[in-house]
């Protein structure tokens, strides 16, 4: 099955807890390559900080990849779903002013994985952080603008 025929089981079971940290990754419509022009990228990168200022989550590690990003939070306030929907919306809307587009700019839905065990964090902060290295977008990821770690 396709991903867009499963997209209506993404809710199914999903449970948001505060203070938990999160792995999400959320890809753009039809896996459009918006984000290769970095200065877009930029717009997602101010929705994610502005989350922070908001008391809303903290960042610990993120990459916006020319088609998705991931991104490793804790959840402060409010939940999972309302969260992504708000980040989602309103990059939508900064970008489509900036580019003069119109349109659905991400995938309905999203992945998300609790994780579990705090000894696991730099292991997922790292896969985050690598995605430009294994995608072959660069040799090395400080050649990458689009991205962040708290462990730096």
């Amino acid at each position: 099955m396709a991903v867009t025929e499963n997209a209506h089981r993404l809710r199914k079971g999903r449970y948001s807890e505060i203070d938990r940290i999160y792995s999400v990754t959320v890809t753009t419509h039809q896996r459009r390559p918006v984000f290769a022009d970095w200065q877009l990228g930029r717009l997602l990168v101010h929705e994610l900080r502005r989350t922070e200022q908001q008391g809303l989550a903290q960042s610990l590690a993120w990459v916006v990849m020319p088609d998705h990003f991931h991104w490793l939070f804790q959840l402060k306030k409010t939940s999972l779903s309302h969260l992504l929907k708000q980040v989602k919306a309103r990059s939508a809307i900064a970008l489509n002013k900036v580019s003069r587009r119109e349109g659905q700019l991400w995938h309905k839905g999203f992945y998300d994985h609790a994780i579990r065990r705090e000894e696991s964090l730099r292991k997922h902060a790292r896969y985050i952080i690598a995605n430009p290295l294994r995608a072959g977008l660069v040799t090395r990821i400080g050649d990458y603008p689009l991205w962040d770690a708290i462990w730096l």
